[in-house]
């Protein structure tokens, strides 16, 4: 469908407190990494196109379905479409995201308008993170970013993250291959 464009979205939350995990290291070393025992946080919400390999974040405070809405209007004007196009925004089913598209599928005051004309809603089964690639972008951020990684205020971290995903503000193959699925038929 040309008037289809493919988008997965979620969020994720960053801590301040160091992530260790299994690395390189000489034999008979032990590395050390400092680690704060405050639960400081980042928090981003994605979304990928996958036929593009472009990732817009935004950051909210905390998720509810009001900034959910409120990502979703960032989106669309960060990432317009021609007047026939839709996005099919596949969206896990936190609790936020199911309010947040009830209120734009209901569109009852016409306050979602905007929101309904260009976005269709699909459904992910209960359960399947793996079926939204955009869990493998938080887990690639999570291996070249901040595992092993100290940092020394929240700032720094937001500030590391942001530089990060400015990398990936226009379409590039790297994000492209990673978060689509390729379906092999016999």
């Amino acid at each position: 469908m040309p008037d289809a464009v493919l988008v997965f979205q979620d969020e994720v939350h960053y801590t301040l407190q160091s992530n260790i995990t299994a690395m390189w290291a000489p034999r008979g070393s032990k590395p050390k990494v400092k680690s704060y025992p405050v639960k400081d946080k980042v928090s981003y919400s994605g979304f990928v196109i996958p036929s593009t390999g472009r990732l817009f974040t935004c950051k909210p405070d905390w998720f509810n379905y009001e900034t959910t809405i409120d990502c979703l209007r960032r989106f669309l004007k960060a990432c317009p479409l021609n007047d026939n196009c839709k996005y099919y925004m596949i969206m896990d089913n936190a609790p936020w995201h199911k309010k947040a598209k009830r209120l734009v599928k209901e569109n009852a005051d016409g306050k979602y308008s905007d929101l309904a004309e260009k976005i269709v809603f699909v459904y992910l089964p209960a359960y399947s993170p793996d079926l939204n690639p955009i869990e493998q972008v938080w887990r690639m951020t999570r291996a070249d970013v901040t595992h092993n990684h100290f940092f020394d205020d929240i700032t720094l971290l937001q500030d590391t993250l942001d530089e990060y995903y400015s990398l990936f503000d226009k379409p590039n193959l790297w994000l492209h291959s990673l978060c689509s699925f390729n379906f092999h038929y016999n």
